[in-house]
């Protein structure tokens, strides 16, 4: 007796075994397509006695790692010069090394330079770092990463240093929350370079979750200089009794990753634990001065995790607060 055959001549038996392998071929598909790789956050490297050599070791060390790129927090200390000069010796630095490298903006680059005669030039500098480390849409570093910079919008021009780039599926970006209260100034009339940079903050925000979100991206990652989740009852004596120049972005912050389906991690430079503090799906972590190395394994229910460089132990298991708990509100 002849085998039934179907509508395209195969036996059942054939189809319901090409059907078999089409499926594990499905799934093997899938679990391929997990993002699985790592990337390297350098905090505060000028806070030690010679942070240019911290600055040196740390892109060394990484570059010896398997790393997707690295991301620089500052490029000087507090207590160094604000001139050209110094700028571009930490720039060719960064251009020097082997992995894709972005810089984040730091306070200590602009926020405290003064002119000669003590008045700021705060807002100067920036604009000069801007021309110097933002001038195009490539990364430092031997292995570019092509990037998207919040300028190429005409209305936010100016805000280059705001940038995202995408590895497997995930979304990174910067944002320039400086740590000094986000630069929030204590004077009457307008605070200008304040106001203006939260409505661009802002735009960039809402861009960067929409743009996830409609892309069913599995995570965000978000760098910056201050913790904008700390509130101001927990931040130094001295600006505990000023406004909380954070207090927008952390609303803000809060209210969109409620509503993302997938996780939201953000790296800033005011802490060396290397631990991620999860708030639900939103994850904050301090950048070490040495350097951090994060996984990221969308197999893993926070996707993000602390990984272990090379020839080093592994670091504390990361710390979950409850989902109903947000920071700071």
């Amino acid at each position: 007796m002849n085998k039934r055959r179907n509508g395209n001549g195969a036996p059942d038996g054939w189809r319901l075994s090409a059907l078999l392998l089409s499926c594990a071929c499905l799934l093997t598909s899938v679990s391929a397509g997990a993002a699985d790789f790592a990337f390297g956050a350098i905090g505060r490297a000028f806070e030690q006695h010679d942070g240019e050599t911290a600055l040196r070791n740390a892109l060394a060390q990484s570059d010896a790692d398997d790393l997707a790129f690295v991301v620089v927090n500052g490029i000087k200390s507090a207590a160094e010069p604000c001139g050209d000069d110094l700028y571009l010796r930490r720039r060719a630095m960064l251009e020097q090394a082997q992995n894709g490298v972005i810089m984040s903006l730091s306070a200590d680059d602009w926020t405290g330079c003064q002119t000669g005669d003590g008045k700021s030039a705060a807002i100067e500098r920036l604009n000069q770092i801007r021309e110097l480390f933002y001038n195009d849409d490539l990364s430092f570093g031997a292995s570019k990463l092509e990037m998207i910079r919040q300028s190429a919008t005409p209305q936010f021009r100016e805000y280059a240093e705001n940038a995202r780039w995408e590895v497997d599926g995930i979304l990174f970006a910067t944002l320039n929350l400086p740590s000094d209260n986000n630069h929030y100034l204590n004077y009457g009339g307008r605070n200008g370079e304040f106001e203006d940079r939260a409505i661009a903050n802002r735009e960039w925000l809402q861009r960067l979750f929409m743009m996830a979100a409609n892309r069913k991206m599995a995570g965000i990652v978000l760098f910056c200089d201050a913790d904008p989740m700390l509130p101001l009852q927990q931040r130094a004596s001295k600006l505990r009794s000023r406004h909380d120049g954070f207090k927008e972005v952390r609303q803000q912050l809060n209210t969109l990753a409620a509503k993302y389906a997938g996780r939201v991690l953000l790296v800033h430079a005011q802490a060396m634990d290397e631990k991620i503090v999860w708030h639900g799906n939103l994850g904050v972590v301090g950048g070490s001065a040495d350097w951090s190395k994060i996984g990221v394994n969308t197999a893993r229910p926070n996707v993000f995790y602390i990984a272990a460089h090379k020839n080093r132990t592994p670091a504390p298991a990361p710390v979950q607060i409850p989902a109903q708990t947000k920071s700071g509100l």
